[in-house]
């Protein structure tokens, strides 16, 4: 048990590391706590900059809920600065004690000093998560067990053989990861953890599961790859929400019948064991993960069957992994290391399923004696165990070339028995010419960015998959469990040693399953419906919008108080990142120049978290004195085309699965009596404005009208940031009294005339509407003038007076992305 270290004690641990270090030391350290966030991992003498503050104790101090504090520090000032925690960080909600920072000279991570904790720590009454993974623990500290409140806990990379029966009386734990460990049993009382939903226990040494595990009612995703299991509990067929089943690398004959009878299993993953046989149910499943198993061969005396045709092939794919081990079945395989080192273990290798483990070991002269004409072309490989007797002969490659490979005459590779060393019979070959994807001397790392919004910091594991395609095959594999993911903060990284197609897909749901095409429909395809509402005072001014279909009704119950329109359309299917365009038709055009009109049709891009929504002012060439004007909007798929069907009727008849029309909406524009003329305009003198210039960029009266459109309630905002004094904004409020679209309209129009020829009116405008918080209209005021400056440069252009090469600056868009073909 950790003393608590008060008063000077304190200040002298603080300072133990760095006696330099004067009083402020505690708010020079102030720049590592941002927000509620404390990140001292990264940064050297965390633990020290962490006793500084508490002796300072700033009022930022107490409102820290997450901390990220590395264990590779000295073992007594990091047991005295944790002796702290409870007493000046009281609403602590995160604590991550990791090691992992370092690496050693091969390049593995260094697990941390951390041996214990202290037991002050359990009085963390807000401690939900827990990371203690990469450390030296060899048994659970007693503190964790007391901490009612923990939903996450995090021990992978540590020396744990045992948990404690204890762990199961932890009442609100979810999540419970004790990865690459030395486990061989588990306690009887993990099945009373009813709150938990993801428990990973892979890379252990597991050979038996207590029956109890199948009480884990809530429990969504079970990891127990890479263990010795030799069969499993009946009990797990009571899981009943299960989804995500990893039993991969383990020593399974069979596995029990109830599995297939589990209701939201969407994932099973058997691979690399020793299954000859399984329920037929399960055989059939889209979700079952079965290569590298020995389904169908007939045992001795037992007649054949046909179930191993059944089974695809895993492909050849040779991908390095950061593991340290691999398992080497009757059935053969082949492996590259990350070490440029190739195995090759041919069928009927060994009897029995074994695992291989290997490290790299620095050249020293007392280990690898070389002569005077000698060169070392590779580390010395390490394989264990030692003495293992292999029934076929193992091949062995190097996957690079030496330097000046043609002048060398003799290429061996030694081994060593007991204390001597021995070649072994080498020879070269010529490789033939390859037809399909070349292969690299050196595993070569492709780097994919994270989805938008996602870091590798925030990132669920669980939800990333890393897809595999070789062409001419139609299928795509997932091969996540099979690669070594390293993740930063912004990208996801893996070696491959050939090229092919690779996916990385960040989804929403617990797994992929099936075909990723189909996957990607069922995910990513959605029922939508298409909105034309009119504004009730004005409906020249037209708002559509795109939606998801159980968003329609919320979304009209908003806007009907100021629109009115038909009703929504017939449902239709769009994809996410799908692009359409509205067309105005039967007499009705778009009155305003936008960047996104292309010949009077308003492009859209649907994705169904946004609100994909736009306002247009309509015109017509027709006579509305005489009678109202009936026309439509249509929407169609894909890019503008050159001629778009005028009438709705001749695009229904080609309506089928690939026709471009969607729907129709009808848009009614009322007759227009007596002198009452265009509203927007009213009482009004629109003479041409010279607001701006066409080489900076110009508005133009639609612009203005289109801004006034916008403005509504913040009006008197704009109207003082435009420097319109307060008796004018009251004298207009008095004059258009009951009327905010003509007090809008007066004033903006007011404003511009005496502005008009003065240069930086445009660039006023702009600032004014930021100042009021209305930055949506001032991006539009902006794209605005980027449509004009772009037709200003097409027009200098086309008159010869400026070289075809020349752009404006900023001019070009970025590209999408194209497909990651590696």
């Amino acid at each position: 048990m950790a003393a608590t270290v008060e008063g000077p004690e304190l200040e002298a641990a603080a300072a133990a590391g760095d006696a330099s270090e004067d009083s402020d030391a505690g708010s020079r350290a102030l720049p590592f706590l941002g927000s509620n966030r404390l990140s001292l991992d990264l940064y050297p003498r965390g633990c020290q900059q962490l006793l500084h503050l508490c002796v300072q104790q700033p009022l930022q101090l107490l409102q820290v809920e997450f901390l990220r504090l590395s264990t590779h520090e000295d073992p007594q000032l990091l047991e005295a600065t944790l002796a702290q925690l409870p007493q000046s960080l009281s609403c602590l909600r995160s604590l991550v004690l990791k090691g992992g920072q370092r690496r050693d000279t091969l390049g593995a991570c260094l697990r941390g000093a951390l041996t214990n904790l202290p037991a002050g720590l359990s009085g963390l009454a807000h401690l939900a998560h827990l990371d203690l993974s990469f450390n030296s623990l060899e048994t659970l500290p007693a503190c964790v067990l007391r901490m009612r409140g923990l939903g996450a806990l995090l021990l992978s990379h540590n020396c744990l053989s045992e948990l404690p029966e204890a762990l199961g009386a932890i009442p609100a734990l979810t999540f419970l990861a004790v990865t690459h460990n030395r486990l061989q049993t588990l306690p009887p009382a993990l099945g009373a953890l009813s709150t938990l939903q993801r428990l990973d226990l892979s890379q252990n040494l597991l050979d038996t599961l207590p029956p109890e595990i199948g009480g884990l009612g809530s429990l969504l995703e079970l990891n127990l790859a890479s263990n010795r299991l030799q069969s499993l509990p009946a009990s797990l067929a009571g899981l009943r929400s299960l989804r995500l089943l990893v039993l991969h690398s383990n020593l399974l004959a069979s596995v029990p019948a109830g599995l297939a009878r589990l209701p939201f299993l969407t994932r099973l993953d058997l691979r690399d064991n020793q299954l000859r046989d399984l329920p037929p149910e399960l055989l059939d499943a889209p979700f079952v993960r079965l290569q590298g198993n020995p389904l169908g061969e007939a045992s001795p005396g037992a007649p054949s069957s046909p179930v191993a045709a059944l089974i695809p092939e895993m492909p050849r794919l040779f991908l390095t992994s950061d593991l340290d081990s691999f398992p080497v079945t009757p059935r053969g395989c082949s492996v590259t290391l990350a070490c440029g080192v190739r195995l090759q273990f041919p069928a009927g290798a060994t009897a029995t399923p074994i695992t291989i483990r290997y490290r790299l070991l620095l050249p020293e002269p007392g280990l690898v004696p070389l002569g005077p004409h000698d060169a070392l072309l590779s580390h010395v490989l390490e394989l264990q165990p030692h003495g293992v007797a292999f029934q076929q002969d193992v091949g062995l490659w190097l996957l690079f070339t030496p330097p000046r490979a043609r002048r060398c005459r003799e290429v061996v590779v030694r081994t060593r028995n007991d204390n001597s060393w021995g070649d072994l019979e080498t020879y070269l070959e010529e490789e033939a010419p390859q037809n399909g994807p070349p292969s690299f001397l050196r595993p070569v790392t492709v780097q994919l960015p994270l989805p938008s919004g996602i870091t590798g910091l925030s990132l669920d594991r669980s939800r990333l998959h890393l897809l595999y395609w070789a062409p001419p095959a139609a299928t795509w594999d997932d091969i996540t469990a099979q690669v070594g993911l390293e993740l930063t903060h912004l990208y996801a990284r893996f070696q491959v040693t050939h090229f092919s197609w690779y996916w990385l897909w960040y989804t929403t749901k617990n797994c992929v399953g099936g075909l990723a095409r189909k996957a990607w429909e069922r995910l990513r395809l959605h029922r939508v419906n298409l909105i034309a509402l009119q504004r009730r005072r004005d409906p020249e001014q037209v708002l559509l919008q795109c939606l998801p279909r159980n968003k329609v009704d919320a979304t009209l119950r908003r806007l009907l108080e100021r629109y009115r329109g038909p009703e929504p359309s017939d449902t239709v299917e769009m994809f996410e990142g799908e692009e359409f365009f509205a067309a105005f038709e039967r007499g009705i055009d778009v009155d305003a120049d936008r960047p996104d009109c292309v010949e009077g049709r308003i492009c859209f891009v649907f994705y169904s978290h946004l609100k994909n929504v736009k306002e247009v002012y309509v015109t017509t060439a027709l006579d509305r004195e005489a009678q109202a004007v009936r026309g439509q909007v249509s929407f169609y798929r894909g890019a503008v085309p050159v001629q778009v069907p005028e009438e709705a009727e001749a695009a229904r008849q080609r309506k089928g699965a690939d026709a471009l029309w969607m729907a129709t909406l009808p848009i009614k524009l009322p007759r227009l009596r007596g002198s009452e003329g265009p509203r927007r305009g009213a009482g009004l003198s629109l003479a041409p404005l010279n607001l701006g210039d066409a080489e900076t960029g110009f508005l133009t009266q639609s612009n203005l009208l289109s801004v006034a459109g916008r403005l509504g309630p913040d009006w008197p905002a704009v109207a003082l940031h435009l420097g319109v004094s307060y008796r004018e904004l009251q004298r207009i409020r008095h004059e258009f009294r009951d009327d905010l679209d003509g007090q809008i309209r007066h004033m903006l129009f007011s404003w511009a005339e005496r502005q008009a020829g003065q240069p930086g009116a445009v660039g006023l405008l702009v600032q004014a509407l930021e100042q009021s918080d209305r930055q949506d209209v001032a991006e539009e005021v902006r794209a605005v003038l980027e449509l004009g400056r772009r037709k200003y440069q097409d027009g200098i252009q086309r008159t010869g007076l400026a070289p075809k090469d020349s752009a404006l600056p900023g001019s070009s868009a970025p590209q999408p992305p194209e497909p990651a073909q590696a």
